[in-house]
């Protein structure tokens, strides 16, 4: 029997195409409902009606298409199972094996300031989250999609296998489902709770007593609970870990005690800043060359690049060994044992990259309580693109600032042209700062950072602690600001250390201050745009 696939779409962008591959490529049979169907039809595609193959007509004008025991059967049912085998024969069923269904635009429309109550309701959807909670349970025998950039990767994926889509896409796709209808539901909790005036009134004379939503954060509800942590940032604070199985839900831990609060957000620091460098050895972020970071409190204390991850790894902890002490370290290459012999010189919390080599982890077994995460670059590409922090009674969402680098942009406003060496050594400054807490000033030279300053109420404060950290090496190094100069006073100061050129975004009204103190003292200075603030 030919495998089957349910199409029912609210969102109809890339469907005639994935239908076309199951169909044509695959020996699909396709079964589809209302606007989705005539979509297929008129793609000249051969579509079964969703009525027709249930016998049943669609009712109460469109509310009831798809709940019914020959779609769900279908969809639930267990193969080799006897008993469920007994039942679809008897019940003249057949299997469903691929559930594509994304849902009514419910946030699309009340998103209309001016939507009636009416129109919300009719907008939640009822048979399409079923369906796909129904696929998402039956993971082991059925493929689910809900959105349309899951199409090329699941189609590329059933190119691949012989036997069918792969165990671990279907099971991918089932977390991928259930996390969202998930935020659908929030997203309907949500917007009733915010528009009671929308609401028919209650009748006073109803036994059922209305009560207040659960006093917790709805956005949480959207993703599982991973982990129930010790403590927050401190003993006496309660923490839990929600996730996905992408990000930091996809790593690997391979020894080790279990992550703290503090170990994941300083691991988020120490990730993001090696990224700047590529990560891994395949795919669109394969690494330009190997790179370590060490991690303090969220700020990098020790980065640098190498002819190797074990160079690189040496180079970082040499940048401040007294800071690194009980760090955070990511690596954006395989550890190998060269690698993993450098680790141990040093008390650490967490080490993370894309692999460890059996040599490496035979090493590190000896640090029983090191924590070794594997991340593979999949995982990452996977997560979410938005920065979500939480305020007081809400959130705040914002993209994250992880742009490329574009030296292209960039204008040198000093007299002097930066060398060829200072412009390299710009580049990587200015990679590296915008990872260090605001107001942020990093010292580097030779792919290797010097000296940071990071967090302190005024540059020039921080600009002193990355200098004093850096000593004689700072003669010749470069310095990077993450924000502009306001007063004169950093340039000074890192000409008096030995500083040859800056790097900034500009923008002050007294950036002429600051230019001619360049110029004075034979520094160059570069102008980038843009500023990197990090809160």
């Amino acid at each position: 029997m030919a495998p089957t696939a349910l199409l029912s779409v609210s969102n109809k962008h890339g469907v005639v195409p994935l239908a076309e591959a199951l169909h044509r490529l695959h020996g699909y049979q396709l079964l589809s409902s209302g606007g989705t169907a005539k979509v297929l039809e008129e793609a000249g595609l051969p579509v079964t009606r969703v009525a027709d193959h249930t016998g049943a007509p669609e009712i109460l004008g469109g509310r009831v298409k798809t709940l019914h025991p020959r779609i769900h059967g279908g969809i639930l049912a267990r193969r080799g199972d006897p008993v469920h085998e007994a039942d679809l024969l008897e019940q003249k069923i057949d299997p469903i094996d691929v559930v594509v269904v994304n849902l009514y635009p419910f946030r699309e429309t009340v998103a209309d300031p001016d939507v009636s109550w009416n129109t919300a309701i009719e907008n939640i959807d009822i048979g399409g989250p079923t369906m796909v909670r129904s696929a998402a349970k039956n993971h082991a025998h059925v493929a689910v999609l809900t959105s349309p950039e899951q199409y090329d990767g699941f189609l590329q994926s059933l190119s691949r296998s012989a036997g069918g889509v792969d165990a671990n896409v279907r099971r991918q796709l089932a977390l991928e489902a259930f996390a969202h209808t998930a935020a659908y539901d929030v997203a309907i909790s949500r917007w009733m709770q915010a528009r009671p005036e929308l609401q028919p009134a209650v009748d006073a004379s109803s036994s059922v007593e209305a009560k207040a939503p659960a006093e917790a954060l709805p956005w949480l509800e959207a993703l599982p609970l991973r982990q129930t942590l010790r403590y927050g940032e401190n003993p006496h604070q309660k923490a839990a870990w929600f996730s996905s199985s992408v990000g930091w839900g996809g790593a690997k831990q391979l020894q080790g005690k279990e992550l703290s609060t503090n170990n994941l957000l300083d691991l988020e620091a120490a990730l993001a800043t090696v990224r700047e460098f590529g990560y891994g050895s395949e795919g669109l972020h394969r690494a330009e060359q190997p790179a370590a970071v060490v991690v303090k409190h969220t700020n990098p204390c020790g980065v640098a690049v190498g002819d190797g991850v074990a160079t690189a790894l040496t180079r970082a902890l040499d940048g401040d060994r007294i800071s690194a002490f009980g760090g955070i370290v990511a690596l954006n290459g395989v550890v190998d044992g060269l690698a993993a012999k450098e680790l141990t010189s040093l008390f650490l919390e967490c080490v993370v990259a894309p692999g460890f080599s059996p040599e490496a982890r035979e090493i590190l077994a000896a640090k029983g309580n090191l924590r070794l995460l594997e991340l593979a670059p999949e995982a990452i590409d996977a997560a979410a693109k938005d920065h979500v922090r939480s305020i007081l009674g809400g959130v705040l969402v914002q993209d994250l600032d992880d742009q490329p680098i574009d030296p292209s942009a960039w204008t040198v406003a000093s007299q002097r042209q930066p060398t060829t060496a200072e412009y390299a050594d710009l580049r990587f400054a200015w990679q590296l700062v915008r990872h260090v807490r605001s107001n942020a000033i990093l010292v580097a030279r030779d792919g290797q950072s010097l000296g940071v300053g990071a967090g302190q109420m005024n540059r020039v404060g921080s600009a002193r602690l990355a200098l004093e950290a850096a000593g004689e090496q700072a003669l010749g190094a470069v310095l990077a600001s993450d924000g502009f100069f306001p007063f004169d006073d950093t340039v000074r100061l890192a000409a008096s250390h030995g500083i040859k050129a800056v790097i900034h975004p500009g923008g002050s009204l007294r950036d002429a201050d600051s230019i001619k103190v360049c110029d004075e003292l034979g520094l160059a200075m570069v102008l980038t745009g843009r500023r990197h603030f990090l809160h």
